[in-house]
């Protein structure tokens, strides 16, 4: 585990516009952490007819003497007994999924289907580019803490092979003004199993990461046709009920590969999830970030629909988004281009604090805030002139160059917890009080 103090004063890698303090901490991509995924061969178009590539792989394994067999089995199990559980299992389980496409299947015995299902499958190493644009929310366990330290759930966004975008987490303990403990990873990551498809209201699926023994070994990567090239973005928060009950929900980005929209997941323990499809209007921008309560017995949400200013929406149905106003319009250089959110509203005595993203000269992107009144969220009531954080000419390479983003920020005793991403490839850490970020505000 990393245990690491803040610092002060000017940051690596970054121009101090507010008093932030930094950690240390960094978390960077780690290519060892792997998930099995579904690998289907097949020939292209022009050559397809006749036999399919998949039987004649089934075929080829299936005529292997027993001795073989026997080394070929030992080599995968080895081969995947680091990083993942019940090997067998997983392999027995993707064969009955290619089962239906393969003649003679009554004819192949055990260790035949464990050595074809893992010929149908492949290792993704769904972090090894990139891990960035966090977001955070209070765990759902809190007890067993030393007063004044909370436990917290991170999502990041993690990239591999193909810039194929998954979901991955992280746990770990925050004291206001002290030190900062991310958990170490586990090395297993479970990959998600669909539970049901397509029903309920507005279900999209229902996945379930049953096998995971730690939050941080759910992984949640591209499972449906709508998010082919990826799951972006997640802003996640915690929402509290009418009735004080709690949930959590995480809007995205999901991308085809050719087009994108909203979609909306739903937990209580970071284990199972439902994932719905946002419908209406309002529905097809990026970005949209969920209020953490109902504000006048409606859903409230913050968008980007237009790409370049922030829009508010309210609505009846957490799924249905319709209309909008445009409240927040760049005023300052650094936000020319365009603005939009980075994560939920955060609700404090004063107002709904938000994070705001802006995009200047270079496709520089700058982190800000504003505050919005309480009551009536239509209401601008001050925001920040100049970036809280920007890019620094010391530090601006990356995956994305001339960036700095979050997607989710956390306040506790009057200090926010900022994780921030930089340069689309690796995150930091950064606390600010509240009473300062609001003094710099107009």
């Amino acid at each position: 585990m990393l245990i690491k103090q803040e610092r002060t004063g000017e940051p690596v890698g970054m121009i101090q516009r507010a008093k932030l303090n930094f950690y240390d901490c960094v978390l960077r991509p780690n290519p060892s952490r792997t998930v099995v995924r579904p690998f289907d061969p097949h020939y292209p178009r022009d050559f397809a007819g006749g036999t399919s590539r998949a039987q004649e792989t089934v075929d080829l394994i299936v005529a292997l003497d027993e001795v073989e067999l026997a080394r070929q089995l030992k080599g995968v199990t080895l081969s995947l007994d680091e990083n993942h559980r019940d090997v067998d299992t997983m392999l027995l389980r993707r064969f009955e999924e290619v089962a239906g496409g393969i003649e003679g299947v009554g004819r192949i015995n055990a260790k035949q289907r464990r050595l074809i299902g893992a010929y149908f499958s492949e290792e993704f190493a769904y972090e090894a580019a990139a891990l960035f644009n966090p977001s955070v929310v209070l765990h759902p366990e809190q007890s067993g803490l030393p007063e004044g330290t909370i436990r917290f759930v991170m999502s990041l966004r993690g990239i591999g092979e193909g810039h194929v975008s998954s979901v991955t987490f992280r746990t770990g303990t925050w004291a206001s003004g002290g030190a900062l403990l991310i958990d170490d990873p586990s090395p297993t990551s479970v990959s998600p199993l669909i539970d049901t498809c397509g029903k309920g209201e507005g279900v999209a699926a229902r996945l379930c990461c049953a096998g995971s023994r730690t939050i941080s070994e759910t992984v949640l990567f591209p499972v449906l046709p709508s998010q082919r090239q990826g799951i972006e973005d997640t802003r996640l928060v915690r929402f509290c009920e009418d009735d004080g009950s709690i949930v959590y929900h995480g809007t995205y980005t999901a991308f085809s590969g050719g087009e994108v929209r909203s979609e909306l997941l739903t937990t209580t323990d970071f284990r199972s999830f439902e994932m719905r499809v946002l419908t209406g209007q309002a529905s097809s921008g990026k970005g949209m970030a969920l209020f953490p309560r109902r504000i006048a017995g409606k859903y409230a949400m913050l968008g980007r629909q237009d790409g370049k200013n922030i829009w508010l929406h309210f609505s009846d149905s957490l799924l249905n988004w319709e209309g909008g106003t445009k409240l927040i319009t760049p005023n300052y250089p650094w936000e020319f281009v365009q603005m939009g959110n980075c994560g939920s509203p955060i609700e404090i005595d004063e107002g709904w604090l938000v994070m705001t993203h802006g995009v200047g000269t270079v496709r520089n992107y700058c982190i800000g805030a504003c505050l919005l009144d309480k009551n009536d969220p239509s209401k601008l009531l001050a925001r920040t002139p100049r970036p809280v954080l920007a890019p620094s000419p010391h530090e601006r390479d990356g995956y994305v160059p001339n960036v700095v983003y979050s997607c989710g920020a956390l306040v506790q005793d009057r200090t926010m917890l900022l994780p921030y991403a930089i340069a689309d490839r690796f995150t930091a850490f950064a606390t600010v009080s509240i009473d300062n970020l609001l003094s710099v505000m107009e």
